[in-house]
């Protein structure tokens, strides 16, 4: 068979095909080119993941406490059977009534010696300090330090800050060894009797703690000379004797469970000096009396489900059955102690009231504090309204402040003191009271405050709020406040706004925030977060 002779190309064939040639190997090298400086494709990019929406957190369901499960079989009891399962719901019924009465209440009169968690033995007949209080009392009765006074070019300023400045520290006992409460302190005052310094405190828990500043340091007893030949017994009791001798002992504090919320505050009664007021978040007031050792409920809401925490209580200072109390929901109330039923509920803010005052010698005037910044003042002799429990009190005039008001405390002049944490304290004097018209309108000027002191007033979440506080009858006319200092100190201010004080010392570990002074003598008295006691005399 004969061979295909090679076909021949044309010379238009041949010049096309080097022409494809020459395309293809000059696009091979722009290929190149391109790669190298990175002009190139690239890989492709990867597809975004979708977000994914956060899931909304689970609430975490509080769980009851339920009893602990127990063996049926070491109990005698079938698995699985009705008296099981009958117990384990009586079980958990019992658990859940024991949690309630722990936190409910007490309704009922309370004897001093049942109650009584911590201290010596309450004696009524023979105890030292109801004879105190039978006794009764006349009821008429370091940013700043030595240079600000040695600076003092005012003769009668220099004098009281001289006498103020130079109260000393109480140092029979240290102050971390003076735990008048439990918890901590949330109210404090002395008893009104002035020749015995008598410091009560209220705290979280709703203990009322008691120490009496008087008592001292028994010395140990020297021992006599004895014979060199002991017995047996007689080394037996020697070291008994001396294990029970203390040659520093701890200082004689009582206290009582009063309620089972928080004291709030408490007041002496102005016409008898052996009752004591007491307020509580529990809800209620209770009448504690001194010489009979027993507490009686004085007031509760109704229904005893109802939670209405009280923050201040206060007694008319010229009408001995009626008591002022103020609430936590912004209501201020009214109780005739001879007559239960017999209360007034006004509401004189949609937020809390933390503190109010009536005026000692005009108590028709109401000064209160809340947490909607205002300080207003109140006059409950013109109501307005006539249904009752829907009545309100006039309106006077307000002052408005930066943040809200913690305080606000009249003094016997007409002279309102207010604490704020905008870190101000305020003064506002208001003249002639005692002549004005019921249901007085007051200016902007009239409200606006005579003195305004910067005092650092956070005191966050572990410190009581710090509130100025009024002596209530000073024995030179002069009328100052104190009030708690967060550098561990206690301030003292005029009604002017000048400082006359600035009271520490050393064992002071916590800041006293709750600070008070007495009725009539020169004693500071203030409490601690820890439940101690610091006092100046």
């Amino acid at each position: 068979m004969a061979k295909k002779e090679p076909v021949q190309l044309s010379e238009y064939e041949r010049q096309r095909l080097e022409n494809i040639a020459q395309r293809d190997k000059l696009l091979k090298q722009l290929a190149l080119d391109a790669s190298s400086a990175g002009l190139g494709p690239g890989q492709k990019p990867k597809p975004a993941k979708p977000v994914q929406k956060k899931k909304p957190a689970v609430k975490k369901i509080k769980e009851e406490v339920v009893p602990r499960r127990t063996s049926s079989r070491i109990a005698g009891l079938e698995a699985d059977s009705e008296v099981a399962k009958r117990k384990a719901e009586e079980e958990h019924v019992a658990a859940q009534e024991a949690a309630r009465v722990k936190r409910q209440r007490i309704s009922g009169p309370l004897d001093l010696s049942e109650i009584q968690v911590a201290g010596k033995g309450w004696d009524k007949n023979d105890s030292s300090l109801v004879d105190a209080f039978r006794r009764g009392a006349d009821p008429g009765l370091r940013t700043f330090g030595e240079e600000e006074v040695k600076e003092t070019t005012d003769k009668e300023l220099r004098a009281l800050r001289e006498k103020m400045s130079g109260l000393e520290l109480y140092d029979r006992f240290e102050p971390n060894r003076i735990k008048i409460t439990p918890e901590r302190i949330y109210s404090l005052g002395f008893h009104p009797v002035a020749d015995k310094p008598l410091v009560f405190a209220g705290d979280k828990l709703g203990n009322l703690g008691l120490f009496d500043a008087s008592q001292s340091s028994s010395p140990p007893v020297p021992k006599t000379e004895k014979s060199p030949i002991k017995t047996e017994t007689q080394d037996e009791d020697e070291e008994e004797a001396s294990e029970d001798d203390d040659p520093d002992p701890d200082p004689n504090i009582t206290s009582f469970h009063l309620h089972t919320r928080t004291i709030s505050s408490f007041q002496f009664s102005p016409h008898n000096p052996s009752h004591l007021y007491t307020s509580s978040y529990d809800s209620s007031l209770r009448l504690l009396d001194l010489t009979k050792s027993s507490s009686l409920e004085i007031y509760a809401p109704p229904d005893p489900s109802l939670d209405e925490p009280i923050s201040g209580v206060e007694m008319d200072p010229l009408t001995p059955h009626l008591l002022y109390f103020s609430r936590l929901d912004g209501h201020l109330g009214r109780a005739d102690t001879r007559d239960n039923s017999a209360i007034d509920i006004f509401q004189l803010s949609e937020k809390k009231i933390g503190g109010f005052s009536l005026h000692p010698t005009c108590p028709h005037f109401v000064a209160t504090a809340s947490l909607d910044r205002t300080m207003r003042i109140w006059d409950l002799r013109k109501l307005s309204g006539r249904q009752r429990g829907a009545q309100l009190p006039a309106l006077c005039g307000e002052h408005e402040s930066r943040l809200s008001v913690s305080h606000a405390a009249f003094n016997s002049a007409g002279q309102v003191a207010t604490a704020s944490y905008d870190d101000t304290v305020k003064v506002h004097s208001f003249e002639g009271m005692a002549g004005w018209e019921p249901g007085r309108d007051l200016t902007e000027e009239e409200m606006r405050p005579s003195a305004v002191i910067r005092h650092n007033n956070q005191t966050g979440r572990w410190v009581t709020i710090l509130r100025a506080q009024w002596q209530l009858r000073p024995s030179d006319n002069v009328q100052r406040f104190c009030i708690g200092n967060m550098n561990r100190f206690v301030d003292i201010y005029t009604s002017k706004g000048e400082q006359l004080a600035q009271l520490g010392g050393e064992g002071i570990t916590a800041v006293p925030a709750v600070a008070q002074f007495h009725p009539t003598n020169d004693w500071v008295a203030a409490g601690t977060a820890s439940g101690k006691l610091c006092l100046w005399m």
